[in-house]
């Protein structure tokens, strides 16, 4: 029996804290743990990862890479990727994973804040939708009506960008800044003419076809995501030399999520609360792309490209070097930052 699209009121119901691609949002959710000492008085290192539902730990532990481990992580959650360096910055977590923007902002502020490690993945997920009988059919047509976004988060340089390739700047266009829940419910009710989103959003809509891609992020973004570290941490050696581990494991789990897509959705969808029809379309147009890669001079040089132009927008508050927030260290063995991503074969 064909199973029908799940209603966009039920997708409304769908955790905030699924915003990977680190948006603006409220305080950490939850915390455990703090930084404080590098070990636990038992002298076990102890690492404090900051993450968000259905994350890191979730998929460290779905691809059984948690076991056997010199060290104790402890877990903090977060809804969203400032929040999570925001506690970076205070020194209440050592490290955690955030999109291509929350950096720039983090830095813009002069936060204590360093990126360590890098992947880079398709971009189609990344996306300016709009309703199935939108008469707009280019990013040119745009100019001049609303558009929905999250101040500051990957999908906001998006658009930037997108704009700026058509012709157009953001003043073109007006602004619509909300959180995804609140985006969602505007796109749906016909209150914007258009969202900026990053998946599993983008899944959600075009699963419950509820609306098209106008243009996605292809040839436009950099399809980076960060590990940012504490440099506290990193000058700490057990916690440096479990922050090596703690990377490499993540490489292996990544390579897993590609291999055993399908297994991965039902453990996200369990996790997030997310339909497991959208968690699968979300794997496998964005997460199980994603490859571990350097941070190299061609990703430095991609992320002051963001910095420059929310400097010039006055979005951030100066301009900075970017290099001066990334530790190259764990790079060793890792393939340039420009390489592409995985994909799945049609039909797999």
């Amino acid at each position: 029996m064909k199973r029908r699209p799940l209603p966009l009121a039920l997708l409304l119901l769908i955790p905030l804290s699924l915003l990977a691609s680190g948006c603006s949002g409220p305080s950490p959710a939850a915390s455990s743990g703090g930084s404080g000492s590098s070990t636990d008085g038992k002298g076990s290192v102890v690492l404090n990862v900051g993450d968000q539902k259905g994350g890191a730990e979730a998929v460290l532990r779905a691809a059984g890479e948690l076991d056997d481990l010199g060290y104790r992580i402890t877990w903090s959650t977060f809804t969203s990727g400032p929040p999570l360096l925001e506690a970076v910055n205070a020194k209440a977590v050592d490290i955690g994973s955030v999109g291509n923007t929350p950096p720039v902002f983090a830095a813009g502020a002069d936060s204590k804040v360093t990126v360590v490690a890098a992947t880079h993945g398709d971009t189609s997920g990344e996306t300016i939708l709009v309703p199935n009988d939108s008469k707009l059919r280019r990013t040119e047509d745009l100019k001049g009506r609303s558009v929905a976004v999250a101040q500051g988060s990957s999908a906001h340089y998006q658009l930037v960008a997108s704009l700026r390739k058509a012709g157009l700047e953001l003043s073109d266009v007006r602004v619509t800044y909300l959180q995804p829940a609140d985006a969602l419910a505007a796109f749906t009710g016909g209150k914007v003419d258009a969202w900026a989103v990053w998946d599993p959003y983008t899944s959600q809509v075009l699963t419950a076809k509820q609306g098209k891609v106008l243009t996605d992020g292809r040839g436009v973004v950099n399809g980076l995501n960060f590990q940012v570290a504490a440099p506290g941490a990193l000058a700490d050696k057990g916690k440096s030399a479990a922050i090596g581990d703690y990377l490499k494991r993540l490489r292996r789990a990544e390579d897993w999520v590609y291999a055993h897509p399908e297994e991965w959705a039902k453990v996200w969808a369990k996790d997030t609360g997310l339909p497991y029809e959208v968690a699968l379309a979300a794997v496998k147009r964005t997460y199980g792309t994603r490859i571990s890669v350097a941070v190299d001079k061609e990703a430095i040089a991609s992320e002051q490209e963001i910095a420059d132009t929310f400097a010039e927008l006055k979005l951030v508050p100066r301009r900075f070097d970017f290099a001066d927030y990334v530790d190259t260290r764990f790079n060793k063995g890792l393939p340039p930052s420009t390489t592409e991503g995985r994909g799945y074969k049609e039909g797999s």
